[in-house]
């Protein structure tokens, strides 16, 4: 090799690991803003998290009832996984009705589309006990995948975390 083609091998190499850590550079470890894909859907789903959880929060049984996709799944962390739409709407009526209200924490929530099916929405709640009005309440995180089934949207899996 001579010492002209040893150079412009040398300048090659250089050149793209220079332009390879002027690409690390502008990637960042830190996690981006979130804007949604689809405002419509954005809207259309912080609705229907509206419209369910003013049901739930006034015990609005049958409400919820029609709002839960027939084959639910409820994933809880303390609580397990629950199946039957009838299970969770009587332990909503036992442990829920009068005794804990639920609020979101609307800048906390992302929607995405899920093509031809519905969306996932991620986000944080609080809920507070009304029997314990001084008790504290933490964001905790959820997620919920609806199902947009015959044009009407569905619960069809909530994962509840605490």
């Amino acid at each position: 090799m001579n010492k002209t083609t040893l150079i412009l091998v040398i300048l090659s190499i250089t050149t793209l690991f220079s332009s390879y850590s002027q690409e690390k550079e502008n990637i960042s470890d830190q996690p981006r803003k979130y804007i949604p894909a689809d405002k419509e859907l954005f809207d259309t789903i912080v609705l229907m998290d509206k419209e369910f959880f003013d049901a739930y929060n006034t015990c609005d049984l049958k409400k919820q009832t029609n709002m839960y996709s027939d084959d639910v799944e409820f994933f809880h962390d303390k609580g397990g996984l629950m199946t039957s739409k009838k299970d969770i709407i009587d332990g909503t009526k036992q442990y829920i009705c009068g005794k804990v209200t639920r609020e979101l924490i609307k800048e906390s929530v992302e929607v995405y589309p899920i093509k031809d099916y519905g969306a996932v929405q991620i986000g944080f709640h609080k809920y507070y006990n009304n029997q314990e009005p001084d008790a504290i309440s933490i964001p905790v995180k959820f997620i919920i995948i609806w199902h947009n089934e015959n044009e009407k949207w569905k619960l069809k899996k909530v994962i509840s975390l605490h």
